[in-house]
């Protein structure tokens, strides 16, 4: 029998790095029954970190789902008639910024999330990075505001700093019972009691005792602040607060706090120690209470694969409902290799039922594949399971072809629903196999880990044959390069760290290119007229790939070869003209040509369309991107000048200081070309006390002495 979509709750559980999140989870699978004991992350024991560099490391590399079931509502702990059995599938994602890609997938395909942060260091850079995806794909959350036992714990801080900092209406629905290391409990302000739990039984069990008696006015305080903005969000309990706010019931307060946390007008906060094992049970109750189901949404949007190539406003929009009645529709967003079962696709279904052994279209390909098994995961183990249905999260084999981001689906309903937008690699470094015998393994790991990562590529330097990854930075680099030794036991050598440049097109230039050869015999023959300038703005944002206008009038180019001239500009963008650097956006139109009625075919138009291209280069104006890193230092105020003069050598911009605990920030943008080797720097500019954090931000074109020497180094004249 179907289980009932209301008790399922898909989600993630984000946050800057260190702020707790794996400890967190495993308290999670202890309180659930889903493991025995608490794995903890200082030990290298952490159920969810599995891979031997999370280990050895302390932080979370790649994306863990579970599977846990937790009872709600209950009584001391104890099962009640309307307790029900929630199923949560949960994502433990990372924090550090190289690994964001494996935030991104997860936040795609979840329906609610707990985002974490410590309740000493507050709002932190991640943070902010995490908050805006999850803004981007609308995913309703929580504030969990950690290590409440912490010197220098401050909750409300926390809490004012969200709505600062992230522009979120964030309502404390906790407050916290004592200060750092004398913090043992929380009043929960919709019920208006106090909670306490016991260190005896790993926070298992706890007391509800009265309010402290010097919380009184505070509890009061906070908790009008609630029904207040409960109260602001449904227009029902309006009048009813206007005339006595107390008579606004439990089960009122609930209700709207549900509706505003879904709708991401109201972020509860809770407050709590995952290490001290305290308010995690708690937060999982307000799960069940405030996060969605995957019923809560009416459906997910896609279109047929005969719209792809039309326009969104022609596209004809199906939906998808979240019933095991409907079609099958699924979306593969994460791709690993198993060394036990090979290569396994993870998926969100969104509607219909899948079955191990039957068939699925896959819409990217046009292929139909063979699920041969399906899986529950528990971190890096797999639990068997005959079928899959609306609103899970599960993985499959038996895929020949499949990536990121694909739709899965029935043949005979076929759709294509929204997939995952990821930011291209900024940083690369040459590689090489240390012998005979690791070559032929180093192109197979490198095609699995290609496979897997939508922010790692691989190329072959066309100067100089080397093979070059790319990835999000150097700790993502590193992390890769281990990661083909211990897994498929290929030694490399690496070079030294390079900026992923760009080209682009600065102005409008018009030109006529006619490619013609006689050599006896049909001749080959292609004439264009075109204009290349920089691409069109779309909702205020220059989209990635060509815009592509064709304006011939009469038949000058005939039809059939006007898709070979549109190929010809979108081959020749992968190679800029100025240092080979790939084009990432362009708009060129098609004016005017002419053509031989023997001579020409579709490849001569193409290959005028690519000559013409380098041609018309310097008319356009064509000119180096370099990517700019979003960096935030946080210092001592006796090291700031001597920081913030090393971020100017560096052809930094400060763009603001501010205080943050007792500590200085300077946030500034920054060429990553002149970061390689900063975080030794800063350590001995600030003897050790000052930290960074750094992602990337945007491309800017380069000054012109930066420019020379790129070119020059790309011709190989350097």
């Amino acid at each position: 029998m179907a289980r009932d979509l209301k008790y399922t709750r898909n989600i993630g559980i984000a946050a800057h790095i260190d702020a707790g999140k794996t400890t967190t989870t495993e308290r999670i699978l202890f309180y659930t029954g889903k493991s025995h004991k608490i794995g903890e992350v200082h030990d290298g024991a952490a159920t969810m970190d599995w891979m031997a560099q999370e280990q050895e490391r302390g932080i979370t590399i790649t994306s863990a789902a579970t599977t846990c079931e937790w009872n709600f509502p209950t009584e001391q702990g104890k099962v009640l008639p309307e307790t029900k059995p929630y199923h949560f599938n949960i994502i433990d994602t990372p924090g550090h910024v190289d690994f964001t890609v494996e935030v991104n997938r997860s936040l795609r395909v979840l329906d609610g999330l707990v985002f974490l942060f410590s309740a000493v260091d507050g709002v932190e850079p991640q943070s902010e990075t995490n908050w805006r995806l999850a803004d981007q794909y609308r995913v309703p959350r929580m504030g969990f505001v950690n290590k409440m036992d912490r010197q220098g714990a401050n909750f409300l801080n926390v809490c004012q700093q969200v709505r600062d900092m992230l522009k979120s209406n964030a309502v404390a629905i906790t407050l916290p019972i004592g200060d750092e290391a004398d913090f043992k409990g929380v009043v929960d302000l919709v019920k208006n009691q106090a909670i306490v739990w016991h260190d005896a039984t790993q926070g298992a069990t706890f007391d509800i005792v009265d309010i402290p008696a010097d919380m009184v006015d505070e509890v009061k305080e906070y908790r009008s602040i609630l029904i207040e903005a409960v109260a602001d969000y449904d227009e029902n309990l309006l009048d009813k607060y206007m005339e006595d706010e107390n008579s606004i019931t439990e089960e009122e307060i609930n209700t709207a706090l549900r509706a505003a946390t879904i709708d991401m007008a109201i972020i509860p906060m809770i407050a709590g120690s995952s290490f001290k094992n305290k308010g995690v049970q708690f937060m999982l109750d307000a799960v069940c209470k405030y996060l969605p189901s995957p019923t809560d949404k009416e459906g997910i949007e896609g279109i047929h694969p005969d719209d792809a190539e039309l326009l969104e406003e022609d596209q004809t929009k199906i939906l998808r409902r979240p019933d095991v009645k409907e079609p099958f529709a699924a979306l593969a967003f994460k791709i690993a290799t198993d060394p036990f079962v090979g290569r396994l696709a993870f998926f969100r279904a969104y509607s219909g039922r899948l079955d191990a052994g039957s068939y699925v279209l896959n819409t990217r390909s046009g292929s139909k594949e063979r699920i041969s098994r399906i899986y529950q995961m528990h971190a890096n183990k797999q639990n068997p399971i005959e079928y899959i249905e609306a609103g899970d999260i599960g993985a499959a084999v038996g895929f020949k072809d499949i990536k990121t981001g694909d739709t899965l689906c029935d043949e005979k309903h076929p759709i294509i629903l929204e997939s995952m937008k990821f930011p291209a690699p900024v940083i690369g470094i040459a590689i090489e196999p240390k012998t005979k015998a690791d070559v032929d393994k180093m192109g197979m790991a490198l095609a699995k880990l290609a496979e897997e990562d939508p922010t790692f590529t691989v190329r072959t330097d066309e100067a100089s044959g080397q093979t070059i990854i790319s990835g999000m930075g150097e700790l993502h680099l590193d992390i890769l390069v281990d990661r083909m030794k211990r897994e498929f036991k290929v030694e490399v050598n690496q070079g030294e760290p390079q900026v992923e440049y760009k080209e682009a097109f600065t102005k409008s230039a018009q030109h006529r290119e006619v490619y013609k050869k006689q050599s006896g015999g049909r001749g080959k023959f292609g004439d264009i007229v075109f204009r290349l300038e920089p691409a069109d703005e779309v909702d205020g944002k220059v989209p990635v790939g060509l815009q592509f206008v064709n304006e011939v009038k009469g038949g000058n180019v005939p039809k059939e070869y006007i898709p070979s001239v549109e190929k010809g500009f979108r081959e020749a963008m992968k190679t800029g003209p100025l240092a080979g650097y790939q084009v990432d956006s362009l708009k060129v139109t098609l004016l005017d040509g002419s053509f031989h009625p023997v001579d020409s075919d579709a490849l001569s138009f193409e290959l005028a369309a690519r000559m013409g291209y380098r041609e018309v280069a310097k008319a356009a104006g064509a000119v180096i991107l370099e990517p700019i890193m979003k960096m935030e230092v946080i210092t001592p105020e006796e090291n700031m000048g001597d920081i913030v003069g090393d971020i100017n050598r560096r052809r930094g911009q400060v763009n603001d200081m501010g205080d943050r605990n007792g500590a200085k920030t300077i946030k500034a943008d920054v060429p990553l070309s002149e970061m390689f080797g900063y975080v030794t720097t800063l350590r001995t500019l600030s003897s050790g006390r000052a930290t960074s954090t750094m992602e990337f931000s945007h491309y800017a074109e380069t000054p012109s002495n930066i420019s020379e020497a790129v070119i020059k180094k790309a011709k190989g004249n350097a």
